[in-house]
Formats: C-alpha cells, sequence, structure tokens
C-alpha cells in the first residue's frame, strides 16, 4: 500500500452502545441519523445467507489451479476466478481456537481466496513470521509458524485458497549482514539489485516454502490450496527512479515505506550500471553520453535524478532506462526461476502489482507480463490523498476500474490484490458494486479487497485498526457477499470486444519521463472511457497498435454488452441489469425505474440497491432473491469537521450504518403469489418475517422500518 496502514488510536469499546445494538430493531425518528449495526463473525449456525457453497471443498482437492488461453482453470477445465481478501500482519496468525470460524465466515461470505500478507513485518511477536526476540530476520519462528499452518489447513478445509506473499515489509537487522540497515526501512528499491539481500530473499522463500505444513501433510512448494506466491509487493525499481529514492542520500531513520536509498546502495547502483555500460552499451555512445555530462574518461557516469529527465538526450536518457528495466526484470526473472526450478514451486508466481497510476507503468508492466500472472492496486481516496470523502460515481475518468483496466496484458490472467474505498468515505458504498461490476464486463480472473483486518480475531470486536480493516463493516462485507455471488457465478458477462493496445520499445522508455497529465493510460487517442464500454488489453510491447474508437456521448457511458449504464452529470449513478442481478449505484434519482425488476423510490441522496437471485435462477422465476440496501457507514461518536474533509472524532466500536428508507417495488415475479420477506442482523438471522401479497407480478415492499442493510426475500408460487 501506498504508505503503509493509516493506524487510528485502538479505541474503547462502548458497551452501552453495543447493547442498543443488540436490543433496537426500530429506528430512532432522526433522519438518516448513522444507527449501530454489527457484523457477527463468531456466530453463523441460523444465518439465512450462507454462500459457502460456491467453494470447492476442500481448495485444490482435484490439483493446481494452472492458466488456459490467458485465465484460471480447475484442473478440469473449468473456469477458476478468485474473490478475495487481504489478510494482514497479525490477521495471519490466529490463535487455534478461532482458526476454523475464522475460515468459516469468510467462506459464509462467498470468499474463495485469501492473500496472506505482511507476514514478514517484525515490529512486533504477533505479526511476524519471523523472531522477535533475535536480533536478525532469518529465523522463523515455531509458534508463528504453527499457527499460520493451522490456519492455512483451515481455510483449505472451508475450500478457500490463499495467495502466500514474500517480501512485503521486512526491516533487516543488524545481524542480517545488511550495510546502513537502520536507513534502509523496508528497502524498497534495494531488495531488487543488492546481491546480499535478494540472497536473504531466497533464503526467506526457502524457508517457507518448503516447510512440510503438518496439518496438510504437505510443503507449500507442493499444496494445491496455495494458488499464487507473490515476489515483492509495490516495490518497483522504475517507480522509485521516477520519484527520487535512488538517489543515495538518506541517512536518518523513518518508518516511511517511501524514501531515498542510503549512500551505501545508491553507490553501489552506481556502480552497477557503469559495470553493465560496458557490457551492454558501445564505447562511443558511452563517450558521447560522458561527454554530455561533463565525465572525463575512466570516471563513473553518474545516473539521472529525475529533475534531469526532461532535458536529458534521447541517448543518455534511454541507455539509464534500459538499465533500469532490466535490472528489474532480472530481479523478478531470476527469482521466478528460484522459485519454480529450484524450489520447485508449483503454484503461479507474481512478481509485482502496477500501483503507481499517476507514472505511466508500461516499462515495469513489458517485465512483470514475463511472468505468471499480471496484477494491480489501487485506492479510491486514500486516506494520505487528504481527499477522504468524494463519490466515485462523479469521475468516471479516473474510477479505480478505469485506473486497474490499464494494466491487463493479452494472454495474462489479471488480477487485482488489492483495492479499497477506505474509511471514512462516506461514498464507500459505491466501491464494490462499481468493482464487480466492471471486473466482469473486463473479465478479469481475480479481486481482493484490502483488507479484512490486521489483527487477530481476538481483537476485532474491541477495536478499531484501521482505515483499511473492512472484517466487520456493516457495508463493505455484506457487499462482498451479493456482489461476490455475482461476480463468481458470470451473472455479467465480459465485453463482446476488446480494444488492443500496443507499444513500441522508444515509447515505452519515452514514457518513464512522461507527465502525470495524461493519467492514467498515457496513451494518446484512448479515452479513459472505453474500459466502461469494451475490453481493453496490452497486446503488444514491441510495436504500436492505437486504432481506437471515439466516445460520442460521455455523459450516457453503456457496456456494450448493454447490461451496465454509467449516467454521468453532477449527480452520477451506475445502473446493472442482466437476468440473475440488478443494481443502482450512486446518487439515484426519485422513483428510478430504469429496471426490469426494481422500481426505487427512496429517500436517501446516496445508495446502492442490489437485487440478486440466490438460486441461480433469473430473477423472474427465482425463488430466494437478496435485496442488498446500502448507503453511509461510520463508528459510534464519529464525528467531521465543518468542511467534511476530515474526521475530529473517528469514534469507536460499534459500527453504525444510515438505513436506506422508501420503497421497492418489485415487478415480472413470473407466477410469484406471494414474497415472505425476512430483514437480517448482523449475524445473517432474521429479524423478523413478512408477508407481501404480488398482484399481476409486482410486489411493494416499504423499506427502512428496521436496522438492516439485507433482505431475505422467499418467493412463494
Amino acid at each position: 500500500m501506498k504508505k503503509f496502514i493509516f493506524i487510528i488510536t485502538i479505541l474503547s469499546y462502548l458497551g452501552i452502545c453495543n447493547l442498543l445494538a443488540q436490543k433496537s430493531s426500530v429506528l430512532p425518528n432522526i433522519e438518516n441519523e448513522l444507527v449501530p449495526f454489527s457484523i457477527n463473525w463468531e456466530s453463523s449456525k441460523d444465518s439465512k445467507l450462507n454462500l459457502s457453497f460456491l467453494l470447492d471443498k476442500p481448495a485444490g482437492k482435484n490439483g493446481f489451479i494452472s492458466i488456459k488461453d490467458g485465465h484460471f482453470v480447475k484442473p478440469t477445465g473449468e473456469r477458476f476466478k478468485m474473490w478475495g481478501v487481504n489478510i494482514v500482519e497479525g490477521a495471519c496468525f490466529p490463535d487455534k481456537k478461532d482458526a476454523p470460524a475464522y475460515a468459516a465466515f469468510l467462506a459464509r461470505f462467498g470468499i474463495n481466496t485469501v492473500r496472506l500478507h505482511i507476514m514478514d513485518r517484525n515490529s512486533s511477536q504477533n505479526c511476524s513470521l519471523f523472531n522477535y526476540k533475535l536480533n536478525n530476520t532469518r529465523e522463523l519462528y515455531p509458534d508463528q509458524l504453527d499457527k499460520l499452518d493451522f490456519f492455512i489447513s483451515e481455510l483449505k478445509k472451508a475450500g478457500i485458497y490463499s495467495d502466500l506473499n514474500l517480501n512485503n515489509y521486512r526491516i533487516f537487522r543488524k545481524d542480517d549482514g545488511v550495510p546502513e540497515y537502520q536507513f534502509l526501512n523496508y528497502g524498497k528499491g534495494a531488495t531488487l539489485f543488492d546481491d546480499h539481500l535478494i540472497e536473504l530473499q531466497k533464503e526467506y522463500a526457502k524457508q517457507l516454502l518448503t516447510h512440510i505444513n503438518p496439518y496438510t501433510g504437505n510443503a507449500y512448494i507442493n499444496e494445491p490450496a496455495i494458488v499464487m506466491v507473490e515476489i515483492v509487493n509495490e516495490n518497483s525499481l522504475i517507480d522509485e527512479w521516477i520519484d527520487g529514492r535512488l538517489l543515495g542520500k538518506n541517512t536518518t531513520i523513518s518508518d516511511d515505506a517511501w524514501i531515498d536509498l542510503p549512500p551505501y546502495y545508491g553507490k553501489e547502483l552506481t556502480t552497477k550500471f557503469n559495470s553493465w555500460l560496458k557490457k551492454n552499451v558501445n564505447i562511443s555512445e558511452i563517450k558521447k553520453i560522458k561527454k554530455e555530462v561533463g565525465v572525463k574518461t575512466g570516471e563513473d557516469l553518474p545516473r539521472l535524478a529525475p529533475k534531469e529527465f526532461k532535458n536529458a538526450s534521447e541517448l543518455r536518457f534511454h541507455t539509464e532506462a534500459k538499465f533500469i528495466i532490466q535490472t528489474e526484470r532480472d530481479f523478478h526473472t531470476g527469482m521466478y526461476n528460484y522459485l519454480k526450478k529450484e524450489l520447485l514451486v508449483k503454484s503461479l508466481v507474481i512478481g509485482n502489482s502496477d500501483n503507481a497510476h499517476n507514472h505511466n507503468s508500461y516499462a515495469f508492466l513489458s517485465s512483470a507480463s514475463l511472468l505468471d500472472i499480471v496484477d494491480s492496486h489501487v485506492y479510491w481516496q486514500h486516506p494520505d490523498s487528504r481527499e477522504i470523502s468524494k463519490p466515485m460515481v462523479n469521475d468516471p475518468k479516473f474510477s479505480t476500474v478505469v485506473q486497474l483496466s490499464r494494466s491487463a496484458v493479452e494472454g495474462k490472467p489479471f488480477t487485482v490484490s488489492e483495492t479499497n474505498h477506505p474509511f471514512p468515505n462516506e461514498y464507500a458504498c459505491e466501491g464494490i458494486p462499481i468493482l464487480g461490476a466492471y471486473g466482469s464486463l473486463q473479465d478479469w480472473d481475480g479481486i481482493f479487497i484490502y483488507a479484512l483486518e490486521h489483527v487477530s480475531p481476538d481483537l476485532w470486536n474491541n477495536n478499531y485498526s484501521g482505515s483499511f480493516s473492512m472484517g466487520l463493516d456493516p457495508i463493505k462485507m455484506p457487499s462482498m457477499a451479493a456482489i461476490g455471488l455475482m461476480f463468481l457465478r458470470g451473472d455479467l458477462n465480459p465485453a463482446e470486444s476488446c480494444v488492443q493496445r500496443g507499444y513500441t520499445r522508444s515509447e515505452i522508455i519515452e514514457g518513464i519521463r512522461e507527465t502525470s497529465d495524461h493519467k492514467p493510460f498515457f496513451t494518446k487517442g484512448f479515452s479513459p472511457l472505453i474500459p466502461l464500454i469494451e475490453k481493453t488489453r496490452i497486446s503488444s510491447f514491441d510495436s504500436r497498435i492505437n486504432n481506437f474508437p471515439i466516445i460520442k456521448n460521455p455523459s450516457e457511458i453503456k457496456s456494450n454488452t448493454g447490461e451496465i449504464d454509467w449516467h454521468v452529470n453532477d449527480k452520477s449513478f451506475v445502473e446493472v441489469a442482466a437476468p440473475k442481478t440488478e443494481s443502482l449505484t450512486g446518487f439515484i434519482p426519485a422513483a428510478t425505474s430504469l429496471l426490469k425488476h426494481m422500481n426505487v423510490n427512496i429517500q436517501n441522496k446516496f445508495a446502492s440497491i442490489t437485487l440478486i437471485s440466490l438460486d441461480d435462477k433469473p430473477i423472474e422465476t427465482s425463488e430466494k432473491l437478496l435485496l442488498l440496501t446500502t448507503g453511509r457507514t461510520g463508528m459510534t461518536g464519529m464525528k467531521w469537521s465543518d468542511d467534511r474533509k476530515n474526521l475530529v472524532n473517528p469514534g469507536a466500536k460499534p459500527t453504525t450504518i444510515e438505513v436506506i428508507k422508501g420503497e421497492i417495488i418489485l415487478s415480472g415475479l413470473s407466477n410469484a403469489k406471494e414474497i415472505v420477506v425476512e430483514p437480517l442482523d448482523g449475524k445473517g438471522n432474521s429479524i423478523k418475517s413478512m408477508t407481501l401479497p404480488v398482484d399481476k407480478g409486482v410486489a411493494r415492499l416499504e423499506i427502512g422500518n428496521d436496522i438492516t442493510v439485507w433482505y431475505y426475500l422467499d418467493v412463494k408460487r
């Protein structure tokens, strides 16, 4: 993540508010007030909603997930898509008493893959695989490894695959033999070229991946429930170069992930650059560059700083860019070969993720795509952006789905392993529904929301651990269930056509010094609205392909499948209309009758309303439906500044919701006689039951009388 986790101070548990949440199911008479509503992860016995049927149990029961025609497939040849969450730091190491219920909780919400992330950030013993008591990071801690092993075995039993991350936030220590370790912090950039740091990464990979999990009987190199292994996280030499973090001038201790290299590594990279020049560039060109710079024969050529990019000659800039690209490529292919050919890892491998959407990323992607999977990260209104409450529906050109779509490469599976609308964005209910819809249109292979939690389950009910935690989020978790069902089941069709993009090698290099004015695609003639209409892929890193369609009406963006429509104005909304799923997300106009089976007339200014079949039948003949109604969410006692740009008080548990009020008219329900409607609580259990008559296929449902975000509909025929 772009500046690691924004941690909110551990907050006190407000017992009296929790008591109110348990006892009250009738709304106070206050318009749009946020009221307590909590997700319960531990209790699911009587839940009306259990999507674990979507998962094959155990995970990997027939063998490893592989790749065919650019997509994941099961050993049976059936398409496999991932709908997942990140599990981070301490959350990767639950107590054994909690692990079975933890896995069952994920399965109940239809989550079929987890990304086990930042297991190497040795800031405390409870959140790292390294032995915290030692002055090095070269030994795994048996107790933590045992917890991880047991958790992965429980995930496997529940039908949930794991993505193991290697080097994420490892902080090197004195006895690691790492020069200037105290100034490295996470070592971004340096870990891609320093020989000793690379050997330490290989050592860690071998320790973890060749270890035999006693609960499954398999070493991780032979475990089919491990679907992927990731080499590094948001760690690109190209991005470090663009952002001026390869200068080698840092001599201060910092907890910032995005810092310059210490002097030792700056000098080392310059030495490697000049050694590379002698082997790969003819003498006359080297002399020409040195003359341009004013360097005498026999002296090392200094590397470029970002402020020098613009005025550097093509020869000088392209020469150094080729070195940076090749160094990064050698790291990824070298680690890939080590994992696959020496350790004999059978799982698929990701090198790194495209995460800097203010940069032109095609140089990075040309290397990343040499591995098994292409991956990307993006956040809407990251807390570091200082704009933390802005609706994405009003900015389709730079929406998360548009930014992410630039990275997909033809013939390679594409995953999004980090994305979110982080707390406290008041429009967060839009994130998952829009992402799931356009992820389907783009035919992506996996989506992981960041993050479920950062702490172990025994702490979930008592504190709020940061802007990204969503395990008990009363809006995001129900959305994960409904939209996950839509995504995994394939309710929406992929785009009927694909707009191909291609770049010459010269364009790829020049793109490194291109300004951010053309973000996120940095491609002349390519409208950022195209991914909202058609699929797009990079099909060449050697030749230019620039035959792009013209968007004639940017205020009405309809997918070429006819199933998604982004209505653009000052109060925009997204409409999804498919046989098994219908939804409206954003500033939904009053009495909206665009959909075939759902007329929405609500009082709330912003919401997401989804109607989805639970029994795999079209809505008109379905006997089991889920109605999801989400709006704002927050914490008890949360207070905004007057300009609503910052939180004066982040609040505390329990979580709260804005109840969506109004009327939903269901229509076209073939041969239906009545509908039994059950508002559900945070466990997924029924709060009460009410019966609606159906007249000529039409039923009128008044919502907002109960504290809930979802309704279970049993259609009687």
